[in-house]
Formats: structure tokens, C-alpha cells, sequence
């Protein structure tokens, strides 16, 4: 390992990275089957992952940064506690993914990188580096494949459920890059065993998917993903899906929860990631029900939950509510008829709909 890498992974863990690799700024691997992908339309209503410039700058890197020459990914654990059963399975509460109970991952990781980057620059000047050094940092915002990237790097491998996984640490880390115009050598030893780890004959993942979407192993039909269903998709969830989407409300953790390496997924250090309250990890959906615009943006002006605005994560709510079909959400669905967002009037007349069925039922 050069100085300069050994010294680039030690001030990587000191901003609380986990894990770093190096890899040198070429295509993705895969990047052929992500195109095929596109060409499926398997990428829903995510248009900006069609576009033609990013599919250019996807094929090159230099189109993001003239003169690039190293990709630097890190990672960040963000496990905290695990959901008690009866509060996950609980009907009555909406479900979160576990990566947003807390702070925003974006807000939190963007300028760790910014130092990191700028440490850099200050480290190779040291070291000999007389040309000027330029940076770009991304997390979960840029037009590159991160996880091929990150796997060629050396953080994980790809499981069949399409996340990037750490033999002995699972999955549940978030993933950014550093692009830069200085040249680092990767290491000459793999950060991981050789061959890589792999997912075996197990299907735990494909066989878990409530809405069955994935098509094949390795491959993900987002239209039909909760989590693109409850954060991407803008519009109205389709009919079929909704009864079975359950109680998630924002994302879905379905497909690694039962991922066997997860069982060595470290508790994460970052207290930010923490929820406050059992609450912010599964909402009552009475009291998320009757939330206003004002008490929306307050409880989730820290959280990556703020993205989909308060419309959607009504529309999210009211088709958890439909599932659940107890008649003590009616009182809560009828006001939202007059709600002033279409989308939310539209979910909530299904939803009670779903509850006067079964009720009349019972």
C-alpha cells in the first residue's frame, strides 16, 4: 500500500467511514446490463436515469470530471436497533426503512466527504504532487453505477437482491465517492477474500419480495418495488400493488432483512441514525393520518422522509391504512376526501373503501 492510501484510509475512518476502497476511474463493469435495463423499462417513471447525458456520463467519467483518474468509495453503517415483531407486524403503525429513521444520510456524509477531499488535495501537495487537484463527491446523487464501482473497489460483492454486500458485515451501509484528478494506485492485495463470497443457492431474498419484483436473480423491476413505489413513484400506486405493500409507508427492508450476511451487520456508531422514539421507525398511522403541512415539515426537516413531501407520504399512509381496514381510521380518511392534493383524496377514497368492505364483512 502507498503512504498516501494508507494515510487516505486512517483519515477515512476518523470522519467515521467504515469501510474505503480505491479503484481507478474506468466504466462500470455492468454497465452494459444497466443499459439493458433501461432498454426494459424497468427503471419506472425514474426518467432522470434515462436521460442521454447521463447515460454519457456514465459511459465516461471524464464528462462528470475533466481528467479524472480515481474513484474513492466509502461506506457508512447506519444498523441501529432491531424493530421488535410486534411493532413491525403491528397493522396499526406504518413501517420505515431503518435507513431513515434518523438524520439524513446525505446531510450527514456530504461534507465528510467535502473534508476528505480537501485533506487530500493538502496530503498529495506533501507528497510531491505539484499539478492542481480536483475533486467531485457524490452521495447517491451522481450519474455512476456506486455499487459496481464500490464492489470493484473492494467493498463488497453484488447479491441477488442487487445490493452491494460485505461478507462480514451485510448490507446495511450507505455508499459515496470521491472522484479525483489524482492518481491512486489500488491495492495490490484485494480488500476481500479471493474468489468473492457469493449468494450460493440461496434465494431468501427473491423469495421474500411481497410484490414479487424480482424477475430473475441479480435483476430488480423497480415498478414493482415498495421502495420506488413509496419514494420514487410520484403518481398513484398502482391498484395491483397496493394490498401488497402491508404497512410500509417509506421504503422497504424486506429483501435484506433475510439476507443471511446481514446477520454480521455491525451496529452503526453514528448516533445521528438513531431513531429518537420506537415512533420514527414505525408511526402510529391515526396520528399520521391527521398530519398538517406545517407539523409534517417539522418533524421530518432532518430526515431523508422530507423528500417525498407530505402528499406522498399521506398517499403512502392511506394505502397502509386501506391494509390495515380497521373502522377506527374511517373518521381519519373521511376529512381527507377534501384534502387540497388529488393524490391524497384519490388513496384515501381506496383506503376507505378497503375499510367499509371489511368491515360490511365482518
Amino acid at each position: 500500500m502507498s503512504p498516501l492510501l494508507d494515510l487516505l484510509r486512517a483519515r477515512a475512518r476518523s470522519l467515521g467511514f467504515s469501510l474505503v476502497g480505491v479503484v481507478s476511474a474506468r466504466p462500470a463493469r455492468r454497465l452494459d446490463a444497466y443499459l439493458r435495463w433501461i432498454e426494459a423499462e424497468m427503471h419506472g417513471r425514474m426518467g432522470y436515469l434515462a436521460r442521454p447525458d447521463r447515460q454519457e456520463r456514465r459511459r465516461d467519467l471524464n464528462v462528470i470530471l475533466p481528467g479524472v483518474q480515481t474513484l474513492i468509495c466509502v461506506g457508512l453503517d447506519y444498523q441501529t436497533i432491531a424493530l421488535p415483531a410486534e411493532v413491525a407486524q403491528d397493522p396499526s403503525r406504518g413501517r420505515i426503512s431503518n435507513y431513515a429513521w434518523g438524520a439524513d444520510y446525505h446531510d450527514l456524509m456530504t461534507p465528510r466527504l467535502k473534508e476528505l477531499a480537501e485533506w487530500l488535495t493538502i496530503e498529495a501537495k506533501k507528497a510531491g504532487h505539484r499539478e492542481g487537484v480536483a475533486h467531485k463527491v457524490y452521495v447517491d446523487t451522481g450519474a455512476i453505477l456506486e455499487r459496481d464501482h464500490a464492489e470493484q473497489a473492494g467493498l463488497g460483492f453484488t447479491g441477488k437482491n442487487t445490493m452491494l454486500i460485505h461478507p462480514r458485515r451485510g448490507s446495511f451501509f450507505f455508499l459515496g465517492e470521491i472522484l479525483t484528478t489524482l492518481r491512486l494506485e489500488p491495492d495490490p492485495q484485494p480488500l476481500l477474500p479471493q474468489p468473492l463470497p457469493s449468494c450460493g443457492t440461496c434465494t431468501r431474498c427473491l423469495d421474500v419480495c411481497p410484490t414479487d419484483a424480482f424477475p430473475k436473480p441479480y435483476v430488480l423491476d423497480a415498478r414493482k418495488c415498495i421502495s420506488y413505489l413509496t419514494i420514487e413513484l410520484k403518481e398513484e400506486i398502482p391498484l395491483d400493488l397496493r394490498p401488497l405493500m402491508g404497512n410500509w409507508i417509506y421504503g422497504c427492508d424486506e429483501c435484506q432483512t433475510v439476507c443471511p450476511f446481514n446477520r454480521f451487520a455491525p451496529e452503526t456508531v453514528e448516533k445521528a441514525f438513531r431513531p429518537g422514539h420506537i415512533d420514527y421507525a414505525a408511526p402510529p398511522l391515526i396520528g399520521l393520518l391527521k398530519i398538517d403541512e406545517e407539523a409534517f415539515k417539522f418533524r421530518y426537516q432532518h430526515s431523508p422522509i422530507k423528500r417525498i413531501k407530505r402528499e406522498r407520504l399521506l398517499r403512502n399512509a392511506c394505502v397502509a391504512a386501506g391494509n390495515w381496514g380497521d373502522a377506527q381510521v374511517k373518521p381519519l380518511l373521511r376529512p381527507l376526501l377534501n384534502d387540497p392534493s388529488e393524490l391524497v383524496r384519490r388513496h384515501a377514497k381506496w383506503a376507505l373503501d378497503q375499510v367499509v368492505t371489511r368491515v360490511q364483512k365482518s
